[in-house]
């Protein structure tokens, strides 16, 4: 085992460590954290927090979660928190102020982008792209190949934090395979974008996306089907198809004009 430290860095009890990891400054990992191989943390991050609830939140407090497991090769970038019983996969990309809430699950290769949110309950499959700013939900799932636009918003209460009747609702978003969502848009609970989807930036999603459909507008409409070339299924996916981030314009998506 080799790990390199920073100042002022402070590791809980019975952390595990891989080979060859690096801690930047002020870094702070609790209790129980497992972290593998050729790893990178950078300064001022936090790994294993615990979550904290107002006391007038209308969720309750709950017991301690499992350990967070931070998977080989992967970077966690400047000031970034990570909560307890959140999962990465190998290779996944966290940069800096990104917030990966508890629960959480993302897949080998993923990149969470600058400012990204990704609430609690989340599954994010593998090589999926979360742009600057975007906010994802609790109890989302993405897919693998997805790709979300900075300052996308979805959400998960038609209630409005009203009525308890929303906490038997509350639902995320589910995008399938090689699902995409232009920059600046909202899409409402619930909603299903099926296998390559996609919406146009600006667009209010208030419905279903069917597969390979060109959504845009508010609210989003049909405008036609994705260009072939832009399938997922005709991308060049790479030496061992795992190398995958051939995307468009990544603040708008040109798809879409």
């Amino acid at each position: 085992m080799n790990v390199e430290k920073g100042v002022n860095v402070v590791i809980g009890n019975q952390v595990e460590f891989g080979n060859n990891v690096m801690l930047g400054h002020n870094v702070i990992i609790y209790d129980g954290v497992k972290i593998g191989s050729n790893v990178v943390v950078q300064d001022n991050a936090v790994i294993g927090k615990q979550p904290t609830r107002a006391k007038n939140s209308a969720r309750k407090n709950e017991i301690a979660l499992s350990s967070t497991v931070i998977g080989d090769g992967c970077i966690i970038g400047t000031s970034t928190i990570i909560y307890a019983g959140a999962i990465l996969e190998r290779d996944v990309f966290v940069a800096d102020l990104a917030t990966v809430r508890e629960r959480v699950t993302i897949g080998t290769g993923t990149i969470v982008g600058r400012g990204v949110a990704v609430e609690n309950d989340c599954q994010i499959g593998a090589f999926c792209k979360l742009e600057t700013n975007c906010y994802i939900t609790a109890f989302s799932q993405l897919g693998n190949h997805v790709f979300i636009a900075p300052c996308v918003v979805t959400t998960n209460d038609n209630y409005l934090a009203r009525s308890e009747e929303r906490f038997l609702k509350m639902k995320g978003i589910t995008i399938a395979d090689g699902g995409r969502i232009g920059a600046n848009a909202t899409v409402l609970p619930g909603i299903l974008i099926e296998e390559d989807g996609t919406v146009g930036a600006g667009s209010v999603v208030t419905r279903d996306v069917k597969r390979e459909e060109l959504v845009i507008g508010a609210p989003a409409k049909k405008r036609r089907e994705v260009p072939q070339s832009q399938l997922l299924r005709n991308q060049n996916h790479g030496k061992g198809s795992e190398v995958y981030h051939c995307y468009p314009h990544e603040t708008g998506m040109s798809i879409s004009n």
